[in-house]
């Protein structure tokens, strides 16, 4: 296609429209994205609700495509309408024009991350209903706010509520990531985030004496360890490369204070490490590792867990989970090659997962740069109406269960 008949194609039209309501943090206002929405909802003849799971500054948007039959579990088509922030200095396009170059790319902040898959998800329900055809369960869309923060005002609250619980959900898609080659990724499951707080003291006084059980002594010993370890992740991945980022455990140093002045050996240093940890990890033995780094750094640490999440079992992808043989099935029949991972990140099936509700992240993107959160964020025009193709078999298959 060329860049004139991109720019008339009226799915690209209704997306870059979205992609151009800046909901970016911080301080985000829904109020344009939540019309754009219930317009959406209006031209599919579907029902629409605003929920609002803990203020009005986070509103959640449910459109509800009956099923035939409607007392089986449903179907979730979640994405989240957030997008993190920008440096516009860094982009060589306004990131909330959504420009379509000469090749078709298109680029915007949420290109990739991910107004592309709630796009998408759109334009397959109207493909589908202008065929006529009616799921077996019933279809939800959810629009919720706050991913990019974590989702504790959108999706972690959202399923707690009654409206919710009243969904009887039985599977939910939500997105994936890009890949750089033909193939495209499948995500059953996420690792573990902790970021840990090392609150370290030791003795204080002049700079120019050589104190025992000094805190930079401590501090010195542990990064030391929590470094090694990550070592010793970089060198699983150099020694299988069937591995993926996923299947490691990533340890990165995220912060550093402490220190009153130049000449005066501190009595606090304190370090922040992000941790996310491979869901074959034993948590309660890695846990007691670090305490026991700590002792054997002299002691006088305190570990504070800034966030400290749960192990939340994989999604199963085989025959016991008749949602991925459908899933598989369609992949297949599309003549799509896949690959099945563990998300080096976190997304809201985290949060459906821990509610025993199987989850898949899948975003149709192949041979495409990953970009997702970084400058000149873009997707290809070409790619993201193959993407329409892909869901209206994908949603089609795992409806009709």
């Amino acid at each position: 296609m060329s860049k004139a008949e991109w720019e008339n194609n009226e799915e690209i039209k209704i997306f870059r429209e979205y992609l151009r309501i800046p909901t970016v943090h911080p301080n985000i206002d829904y109020t344009a994205c939540v019309e754009f929405l219930k317009r959406q909802a209006a031209s599919l003849d579907l029902p629409v609700d605003v929920e609002y799971p803990v203020n009005e500054a986070n509103p959640v948007v449910i459109m509800k495509w009956l099923g035939k039959q409607p007392e089986l579990p449903g179907i979730i088509l979640n994405s989240h309408t957030d997008v993190v922030p920008v440096f516009p200095e860094k982009w060589t396009h306004d990131p909330f024009t959504a420009d379509l170059d000469d090749e078709g790319r298109i680029y915007a902040r949420g290109s990739q991350d991910m107004k592309c898959v709630g796009a998408q998800y759109l334009a397959a329900i109207r493909a589908l209903k202008a065929t006529g055809y009616q799921p077996k369960r019933t279809v939800y869309l959810t629009f919720v706010p706050d991913e990019e923060a974590g989702g504790f005002f959108g999706m972690r609250e959202f399923i707690k509520g009654d409206y919710f619980k009243s969904l009887n959900v039985g599977l939910s898609l939500d997105e994936g990531s890009s890949s750089l080659d033909d193939s495209y990724y499948v995500y059953f499951a996420e690792r573990t985030g902790w970021h840990i707080r090392f609150k370290i003291s030791g003795t204080a006084g002049h700079g120019s004496l050589l104190l025992p059980n000094t805190a930079g002594e401590k501090l010195n010993y542990i990064v030391n360890k929590m470094m090694g370890f990550r070592a010793s992740q970089v060198q699983q991945l150099k020694d299988n490369t069937r591995l993926f980022f996923g299947d490691v455990t990533t340890v990165n140093l995220t912060q550093l204070t402490g220190g009153v002045q130049r000449n005066v050996v501190p009595a606090m240093l304190e370090v922040v490490f992000d941790l996310r940890i491979g869901i074959d990890v034993d948590l309660v033995a890695f846990e007691q590792q670090i305490r026991d780094w700590c002792e054997e750094a002299g002691g006088g640490i305190e570990i504070v867990f800034e966030q400290k999440d749960e192990y939340i079992p994989p999604t199963k992808v085989d025959a016991s989970n008749p949602y991925w043989t459908a899933f598989e099935k369609a992949l297949n029949e599309l003549n799509l090659k896949f690959r099945t991972h563990v998300c080096p990140g976190n997304t809201d099936s985290r949060f459906l997962r821990s509610v025993g509700i199987p989850a898949l992240g899948f975003s149709p993107m192949n041979n495409t740069p990953i970009l997702l959160h970084d400058h000149d964020e873009y997707i290809r025009a070409d790619t993201y109406l193959h993407g329409i193709k892909v869901y209206t078999k994908l949603i089609a298959a795992v409806a009709d269960v």
